[in-house]
């Protein structure tokens, strides 16, 4: 795959994510507890103060007569000599400490600025991969939750100040709009009108609203009439304005057409170019199977080719797509192997790598949002048996396979359309190997997914969604050798919930006679 070398969203794991769900539990205890701390140091200084109060109020009435007894002269002077020093210590006294030692403990596993942005991007990619608009976004409803959680105005502008940090000035307008609607609906905040006008007006302007931006402008110097720069920039607007209106004054009739008009800033040119084709058929749009081809797709059983493990208890074999062939075996992994395979992968995610078709080396990509991490047959029983299952049903030899490899896709992961085989522009993209090229890939869906996180092949128009204990299956070249390009594919974002896979990238050492080269190349 061609390496984007831009900057790489860090997200962090989903099951990292659960765990920081415990970590903020455990810090709500110790803050309560710290609470209740204070609470019972505050009610001592309070039952303190109020014995004093009403002994000073008798003592004050007769000052002489009540020092004129022993006792209380003598109580006196301990109170002021030794007691006195003890509320005052109880009052010094640091009733944080178990709570700051806590979180300071706790802070290393906290995710950093990095994360944030990440996150924030991640909802970015969301809203345009499902066509979400920010009020939809920010009332929390998406397709599937199960706990319903709002945007606040601080949350909404956070999000379109990191587009504005990124130059996104489209997302940037979106958000920033977002927030001025619920500070309009009277939503309590400390983000103010003013600062949401101050970024929204700028990004309206970068992309060429000129009109707009000058309205807005002058609705934030209603707020605030001394703002610096807002008054810079309605001089700045009001002179681009005034040149405009002069050059098309003088332009001839037949040169009307060739005013002086901003020019627009839209988004950067997308390096993506079958963008909007891999969204649609995320979102389950632009499928392109016909009722005449959908006729010859079958269910069956499959005992690979009488294999003895499955003459008795085939597999179940589903047709998902004639051209290229995907195939979809239903209960091929049980749900007791799905955890023993996550439990074995959890402690070694990091962020997925793909093949760098220029040094044949692995390295991380813009494209790919998840972490990975590779099993090895001989680690587990269970591992092993998986490829030996594969082997079965596909008859290919799995042992120049490379190891099963294991990813989690929280939300918003991804992975963009790809190919899994090497073209001939890259030729030494498995040379480390020694294996030849990805003959077929095998992947396993180890989760369902409550919305998003379909593979889809943009060139073709299929969508195949996540159902957990299912794989498919399909061969990346044809027999002949050659690559199919009709195998590009995509793992779409996963919007709500989060999506375990494995897979298994079988390549062409090992097949000579297991799936023999045929005369015609693209057969």
């Amino acid at each position: 795959c061609t390496i984007q070398f831009t900057h790489l969203m860090v997200m962090i794991q989903w099951y990292l994510m659960t765990d920081l769900i415990h970590t903020e539990k455990d810090l709500v205890t110790s803050l309560k507890d710290y609470i209740k701390a204070e609470e019972d140091k505050l009610e001592q200084i309070k039952k303190w103060a109020e014995k004093l109060d009403r002994l000073t109020s008798t003592a004050t009435k007769d000052p002489e007569g009540f020092v004129g007894h022993p006792v209380n002269a003598f109580k006196l002077m301990k109170r002021l000599n030794t007691e006195w020093s003890e509320l005052e210590n109880l009052v010094l006294k640091d009733m944080s400490d178990g709570f700051i030692s806590n979180l300071t403990i706790q802070r290393q596993y906290f995710p950093n600025d990095e994360d944030q942005v990440g996150a924030a991007k991640a909802l970015l990619r969301l809203q345009d991969t499902y066509n979400l608009d920010t009020d939809t976004i920010s009332k929390g409803n998406l397709p599937g939750v199960k706990h319903k959680s709002f945007l606040t105005v601080e949350d909404c502008f956070e999000l379109g100040k990191v587009a504005y940090t990124e130059a996104d000035y489209y997302h940037t307008e979106l958000w920033m709009e977002q927030a001025l609607r619920q500070l309009d609906d009277g939503e309590v905040s400390t983000i103010d009108k003013v600062s949401v006008l101050d970024y929204l007006s700028y990004a309206v302007y970068q992309q060429g609203d000129l009109d707009k931006a000058l309205l807005l402008t002058k609705k934030l110097l209603e707020l605030d009439p001394e703002h610096q720069r807002a008054n810079g920039n309605l001089k700045y607007f009001e002179y681009i304005m005034a040149k405009e209106k002069d050059a098309n004054k003088s332009a001839s009739d037949d040169q009307s057409d060739q005013k002086t008009t901003l020019k627009k800033k839209g988004a950067a040119v997308d390096y993506l170019p079958e963008r909007q084709k891999y969204e649609m058929l995320c979102r389950g749009e632009g499928i392109k199977m016909t009722p005449r081809r959908q006729k010859k797709l079958f269910c069956r059983y499959h005992d690979g080719n009488r294999n003895p493990k499955f003459i008795l208890a085939p597999a179940k074999q589903e047709d998902e797509w004639d051209k290229p062939r995907i195939i979809r075996f239903h209960d091929i992994i049980s749900d007791a192997e799905i955890e023993i395979v996550k439990d074995l992968a959890k402690p070694r995610l990091s962020r997925a790598t793909v093949h760098d078709p220029e040094t044949g080396k692995l390295t991380t990509a813009q494209y790919r949002v998840s972490k990975s991490a590779w099993l090895s047959g001989y680690e587990n029983p269970v591992v092993s048996r998986i490829n030996m299952r594969i082997q079965d049903l596909t008859g290919l030899d799995v042992s120049t396979a490379e190891e099963l490899q294991v990813a989690n896709y929280g939300v918003g992961g991804q992975y963009e359309p790809h190919f899994d085989f090497a073209r001939k522009d890259e030729p030494d993209a498995f040379k480390e190997l020694g294996t030849g090229n990805r003959i077929a890939t095998w992947l396993f869906y180890m989760s369902d997914v409550s919305a998003g996180g379909a593979t889809v092949f943009p060139e073709v128009g299929a969508s195949v969604w996540p159902k957990k204990g299912t794989a498919v299956f399909w061969y990346n070249l044809f027999a002949s050798g050659e690559g199919d390009y009709s195998t590009r594919h995509a793992a779409c974002p996963v919007l709500v919930g989060n999506k375990w896979v494995s897979n298994k990238w079988l390549h062409e050492r090992g097949q000579e006679f297991r799936r023999p080269c045929t005369l015609s190349e693209l057969e």
